[in-house]
């Protein structure tokens, strides 16, 4: 952040997330979206290779920087990583990833995490030059608050050691306060990768409390108050503007370099559109 103008600063270079079913849809957001923006274009069970290749094809074809998921419990084998990434390298893509752990309680193939994805050494053979990795400011309903800050110690460690850049991109929250916290515990500990915090897009309410309950992500009435929901009606829409604007209230040099990752819960187009709206009153 800087001095002269951190909301500015915190809007430049954000980045959106569709999935293998959106291509539709990124067209039609397409004109509302800067050119070069980093698109996240998710690993689903429900969808197959080639609906994820011809997702992040469209993006790049589109003047937009795709960024495959490699969700590592989902991966059957090492050469489905590899068939992944040499698709990835023959269609120019491979520059950018951002590498989970995934769904599954267990793994279906030989990587039970993220951080084995990353020490197999294939991305830096595929031409890998940057990894996100994730962070999670409000913790995970399934893993203990040591293990995430050992885990994120190691990945941020492995991927430097690697020579191959990185960033960490956020699970979403409705409370800029937790998230400017856990930013001060990731600086405090020597982690000094860019991060990307998690931002739901316009979308229902009812739909926004779902996720939350999904991901574990706090919605209690008084944040649900700061955040701008309405738990007195479910059917209202809620878009992001107090959150970033506390958010970027906050934040200083000390936080290091911060910007925003949107999920399209409410849709690309209306994503994309409430971004330009927003971004034209700064």
């Amino acid at each position: 952040m800087t001095a002269a103008g951190p909301m500015t600063d915190i809007l430049d270079d954000y980045s959106v997330e569709m999935t293998g079913k959106d291509v539709t849809s990124l067209n039609e957001a397409r004109a509302l979206l800067r050119p070069g923006t980093r698109v996240n274009v998710t690993y689903l069970g429900t969808e197959d290779f080639g609906m994820r290749r011809t997702a992040i094809r469209a993006a790049a074809g589109w003047g937009f920087t795709p960024v495959p998921h490699i969700s590592a419990r989902r991966l059957p084998s090492q050469h489905a990583l590899e068939e992944f990434l040499g698709a990835l390298r023959e269609d120019s893509t491979a520059h950018d990833v951002f590498v989970v752990g995934g769904d599954p309680a267990q793994p279906e193939g030989p990587f039970s995490s993220s951080l084995d994805v990353i020490r197999a050494g294939l991305l830096e053979k595929y031409g890998i030059g940057s990894v996100s990795i994730a962070g999670y400011p409000e913790g995970h309903p399934d893993i203990s608050d040591d293990l995430l800050w050992s885990a994120i110690a190691d990945k941020s460690r492995e991927v430097t050691e690697r020579g191959i850049a990185g960033d960490v991109v956020t699970q979403f929250s409705f409370d800029a306060d937790a998230v400017v916290a856990w930013i001060e515990q990731l600086r405090d500990r020597g982690i000094a990768f860019p991060i990307r915090v998690g931002v739901p897009g316009p979308a229902g309410v009812k739909r926004l409390l779902a996720f939350a309950g999904r991901f574990g992500v706090a919605s209690s009435a008084s944040i649900a108050r700061k955040y701008g929901l309405s738990l007195t009606n479910l059917l209202s829409t809620a878009g992001p503007d107090r959150f970033i604007r506390r958010l970027s209230d906050r934040l200083d040099d000390h936080h290091g370099e911060v910007r925003l990752h949107f999920y399209t819960f409410g849709g690309l187009q209306k994503t994309a559109a409430w971004l330009r709206e927003f971004a034209a009153k700064v």
